[in-house]
């Protein structure tokens, strides 16, 4: 089909674009910008007026629950989530049931993901059998069956002579990999903040330690090895510092952090607020005033939402049994907008965040801009527009978010995946 969209504001981050004027689309993909090429009859003209059409968004860390926690959420309630919140693309951690170590459990979730004609399923693969930190995956067979890269989620590798034959392994083929900084020694018994907050509560606490020490050890082994490392959801200003130091050796290395950690500290957590409960967990003020700073700046590379939807009976439990997660689709880019609002950055280089960075680290070429022959995946919103997160505004099939009950700025008027219309706002 071929569509205008007239009067929109047009932002494109990675070539530093911010103007209105029109866009055009035929056959999937974006055909010119400003004028319309010759010989271009729209067959639907959309009038984006008041509203910024910006690419879909890429969410580095979107957990769909398929297969294996179905009761949690489904493709369809998730993948429904992401075309409301203008999610287009999503990288999903390999953390399933079973675990995305086998090349026919990728193909079928792409399978599935496809024929749902929706988001962009990226999947990141296991980087051992099971997650269980002992045998490596085949990687080169998942890369064939559609992984990008390869994480152990949140289940860190005990075994540090396992990662770097894993890292040797990524290096030797120029795989990209991912991983979350947590000494599991130091964390597992832990489901806050190690702080006075921590301490008020009796909650047991995991120390800025337990992602210092994780990540001095996956710097160090990359380095050896050669291998791309990204890494994944950093909480503290310590850990920032490391990945700066990194940099300035010269390591070719990146990193992200969650919507969560960029808004929240453990003062939230408050009285015993279980939605609260993530994983890594919510740091001190200073390190997510940090945090803020380092994604403003560029330190930090991307903003994503660390989606994990949770059943209801997960979360009404006293806090440290609790299930670990919040449902982010949604929220992605109204915490993005907040965000910027806050910090005093032009939309261009927020959006920026969540667009083309995020395509960069996933290696995505062909979307998350707005030049001719991409991918025409668009989010048109409306900036001015707010919104109260509720239980029933959220399309996902996990309520549990610690931003129930606020105003945020940014409602999604239309997603189109491929040039396809996918939400429209009634």
């Amino acid at each position: 089909m071929k569509i205008r969209i007239t009067n929109g504001r047009l932002i494109d981050p990675a070539n530093g674009l911010d103007d209105k004027r029109d866009l055009y689309l035929a056959d999937g993909k974006i055909v010119a910008s400003g004028q319309a090429p010759d010989g271009f009859a729209a067959e639907r003209t959309i009038d984006a007026a008041n509203l910024v059409v910006a690419p879909g968004l890429i969410d580095l860390a979107a957990r769909l629950r398929e297969p294996g926690f179905e009761y949690r959420a489904t493709l369809e309630s998730e993948m429904d989530a992401a075309m409301a919140g203008g999610v287009t693309s999503l990288a999903i951690p390999p953390d399933t049931d079973p675990a995305l170590d086998e090349p026919g459990l990728v193909e079928m979730l792409c399978y599935r993901a496809k024929r749902l004609n929706r988001a962009h399923v990226y999947p990141v693969g296991a980087l051992t059998i099971g997650l269980k930190g002992e045998r490596l995956s085949e990687m080169a067979e998942l890369v064939e069956a559609g992984c990008v890269a390869f994480s152990q989620a949140n289940v860190p590798i005990i075994d540090n002579n396992v990662l770097m034959r894993a890292l040797q392994y990524a290096a030797t083929f120029d795989f990209r990999v991912w991983l979350q900084p947590l000494a599991p020694f130091l964390a597992r018994t832990g489901v806050a903040h190690d702080g006075e907050v921590a301490t008020r509560l009796g909650l047991p606490g995991i120390p800025v330690a337990a992602e210092t020490i994780a990540l001095y050890t996956y710097i160090q082994l990359a380095r050896t090895t050669g291998a791309r490392l990204h890494v994944t959801r950093l909480s503290s200003a310590a850990g920032l510092a490391l990945v700066e130091q990194a940099r300035a050796e010269g390591m070719d290395i990146t990193c992200d952090v969650s919507i969560n950690h960029l808004h929240l500290s453990d003062m939230d957590i408050g009285y015993f607020n279980s939605n609260c409960h993530l994983v890594p967990p919510l740091r001190s003020q200073r390190d997510r005033e940090a945090l803020r700073a380092g994604l403003a700046d560029g330190r930090i590379n991307a903003l994503c939402s660390d989606h994990t939807p949770v059943d209801d009976d997960g979360k009404l439990t006293p806090f440290s049994e609790s299930e670990p997660g919040a449902t982010g689709l949604e929220l992605l880019l109204p915490l993005t907008l907040k965000w910027a609002q806050e910090a005093g950055l032009p939309l261009v280089k927020a959006l920026a965040r969540v667009t083309s960075d995020a395509a960069r680290i996933v290696g995505i070429t062909k979307a998350g801009h707005l030049t001719p022959g991409a991918r025409a995946d668009l989010c048109l919103f409306d900036p001015a527009a707010h919104v109260t997160v509720s239980r029933e505004q959220l399309r996902s099939q996990g309520k549990n978010t610690p931003f129930l009950g606020l105003e945020l700025p940014g409602r999604v008027h239309y997603t189109l995946v491929e040039g396809q219309v996918m939400h429209e706002l009634a």
